[in-house]
């Protein structure tokens, strides 16, 4: 039989240290954890932001905003010229195709090409160089001005 001692039992046990994790940022911000600081003495670091939670502009600025609007209208974007949305027209009637298929063709919308043949697109020379390429002709440049 294997002997007992009569002495005292010894534990190796390592010590536990409990730490508190620091506040979040949004649990400082809270009005209890506040109210609560605020009893217990501890130090409290307020900051006033400017205008924090104003919802309101400066005065000048609506000052040149009327200014603005009473000075003169806004200047009309430039639209595609007749003979530009003639020029669509007959290269894609020669080449037989509806509007749909050209803009399958360029990879645009067919709204695109509608707009460009009635005259309501404002110009733009990514599109103009893809018709220009698919249709064979000359869209941009001075005589289409």
């Amino acid at each position: 039989m294997p002997s007992r001692s009569t002495g005292a039992v010894t534990q190796d046990w390592d010590p536990v240290v409990l730490r508190k994790s620091k506040p979040k940022a949004h649990d400082l911000r809270d009005p209890k954890a506040v109210n609560q600081a605020l009893r217990s003495g501890a130090q409290v670091h307020t900051v006033k932001k400017f205008d924090a939670g104003a919802n309101k502009k400066p005065q000048a600025t609506a000052v040149n905003v009327r200014k603005l609007d009473e000075a003169a209208e806004p200047a009309a974007l430039d639209r595609v010229g007749l003979e530009v949305r003639q020029a669509i027209q007959k290269a894609r009637i020669e080449k037989k195709m509806s509007q749909a298929e050209l803009a399958k063709q360029i990879n645009e919308l067919p709204r695109v090409v509608q707009e460009y043949e009635n005259g309501k697109a404002v110009p733009n020379q990514a599109v103009l160089a893809k018709m220009e390429r698919v249709l064979g002709v000359k869209l941009r440049g001075k005589a289409h001005k």
